[in-house]
Order: structure tokens, then sequence, then C-alpha cells
């Protein structure tokens, strides 16, 4: 992949994150209606996006670091099968979570009554809840393949750590702007159409997740 196309790919990949309910855009709908105020929901972004970034950022610096030491094709079988394991896995554990148990809190989620949001939350919750949430969906590894293609059109083994850390910081706002603009316009959405809407037309995001990670070891290997 080339590096322009990286670098947009990036950014479509920050606004899939962006959409996704797992990784944060739903807390700060649920956080608006239980404080009936519109400014509680932009007030939340922020700090779940820089908990997503921060979570971008360790995946892309370490990556960045590495490139600057280590062949492309050094890095890619690792990262691809680690994004393949981590895809099948998350798609088993959906599957038997469902014949288990269902999602009663997602439900309560659903029908207006998001219990996890009783309590009075900070920016820093915000943050850690996100950067955890993230890092444990694989978001940032979903984005390894794009930053190898980042990567490689700036920097190689040779080229100094500082300009592959450089590359991956860039990446890093790229992806992260586009992903709290997306959670900001389908929040805002969300707040004023209500959650009832969304309980009509909810769509299973895991199997879709799952894939994508999946997807992304296919990838880094074949790039």
């Amino acid at each position: 992949m080339t590096g322009t196309w990286s670098w947009a790919a990036l950014a479509l990949l920050g606004a899939y994150h962006g959409v996704d309910p797992a990784m944060g855009w739903l807390f700060a709908t649920a956080l608006g209606l239980q404080r009936r105020r519109a400014i509680a929901v932009l007030s939340a972004l922020p700090p779940i996006a820089l908990g997503h970034g921060l979570a971008v950022a360790l995946v892309a610096g370490l990556l960045g670091g590495a490139r600057a030491v280590l062949d492309a094709r050094t890095l890619r079988v690792p990262a691809a099968t680690l994004l393949i394991l981590l895809g099948v896995t998350r798609l088993l554990r959906g599957r038997l979570g469902a014949r288990l148990a269902g999602r009663p809190r997602l439900r309560r989620m659903l029908a207006g009554h998001p219990g996890w949001t009783g309590m009075r939350v900070g920016a820093g919750d915000l943050v850690a809840w996100s950067f955890l949430t993230s890092t444990a969906h694989g978001a940032p590894l979903m984005l390894v393949p794009l930053l190898l293609g980042a990567l490689g059109s700036h920097v190689g083994p040779g080229a100094g750590a500082d300009l592959g850390l450089a590359v991956a910081a860039t990446a890093t706002v790229v992806h992260t702007a586009a992903m709290l603009a997306a959670a900001g316009t389908v929040a805002l959405a969300a707040y004023r159409l209500g959650l009832g809407l969304l309980r009509r037309a909810w769509l299973n995001t895991d199997a879709v997740w799952a894939g994508a990670l999946v997807a992304a070891g296919v990838l880094t290997l074949l790039t």
C-alpha cells in the first residue's frame, strides 16, 4: 500500500472507529441523556478521543521506532499473526457470549437506562476508559498495515528513530481527528433522536470488528 493511500485509509479507519459505539460515542450520548444537556455530549468526546489517540500513539510509536531499525518484512509476520488471532478470538468469544447470556447491560443502555453512567465521571476517567477499551478491542493494532505503509514512504533502517516517531505522531493525529469528527456527529445525532431509534435500528458490530481485525492481519501479510 502506497504512502498516500495509507494516510487516506488512516483517516477513513478513524471515521470507522468513531462510528463504532464501543469506541465511546454511545457513552457520550448516554451521559448527555442522563444530564439532559447537549454540552455533556460534547464535553465527553475530547477525553474519549484522547484516550483512543493515546492507545494508537503507543502502538504507532513502537512501530515507528522499530521500523527505523528493522525491515518491514521482519515486522509483518508477528503483527499479522497477532491481528488474526485477536480477530478470531473476538469472533469466537462473541458467539459464545451470545449463546450463554445475551447482553443485559446493552439492553438497559438502549432502553434509556444506562446503569453504567449512573456515577459521576470526570475527564480523567473517560481518558482511562477509552484507552483501555480501545486497547482491549485491538483498535490500534488494526492500523498496523496502514502505519507500515505510511512509515514505508518516509522511514527505513538507518533513518533514525526520531523520524519514525514523527511520522507515527502525525498518523495518530490524522486518525484521531477523523475518529473525533465521526464520533461527534453520531453522538449528537443520537442525542437529538434518542436512543429509542437506535434500539430499533441497532446493528451488532462485533462480527464486523472481528472480521476487520482478521482482514487487517491478512493485509499486513500481503503488503
